[in-house]
């Protein structure tokens, strides 16, 4: 008998924990550059582009808008949409270069992913010095 025939049936699983199950490093980096992207599109540009808008309208809303700037909540959350931009950027690359088929080996992809990683983490670090 081989695999191929139907009247052989091999047990199926019935629930899949996603949570148990341990991704590879290039399947998380292809995780975060999806969802990098998704956020920025759903709430960096609108969030971006009302912040430019509010900047402009005067100058009391522009100094209004920098005392709102200024709290470390707020920054936080600008370092992680500063994150989201330099990982997404950073995965970009390393997915422009997978297409022109330049490291797509197991060993090159997982070194590739990894460098993603550092490099994006460390960019954010240098972004969170000079945004604070």
């Amino acid at each position: 008998m081989s695999a191929l025939d139907p009247s052989v049936t091999r047990p199926r699983p019935k629930h899949l924990n996603l949570v148990k199950i341990k991704q590879p490093l290039p399947a998380i980096v292809s995780i975060l550059h999806r969802a990098s992207g998704a956020a920025m599109f759903l709430f960096g540009i609108p969030l971006l582009l009302v912040l430019t808008n509010a900047s402009l309208a005067s100058p009391e809303t522009y100094a209004s808008l920098k005392e709102i700037l200024g709290s470390p909540l707020v920054k936080l959350i600008l370092l992680g949409f500063g994150w989201a931009y330099l990982h997404h950027f950073c995965a970009g690359i390393r997915f422009l270069l997978l297409d022109l088929h330049w490291g797509v080996g197991l060993q090159a992809a997982r070194q590739s992913s990894r460098a993603v990683l550092i490099v994006s983490l460390a960019l954010t670090v240098i972004l969170g010095v000079r945004l604070w």
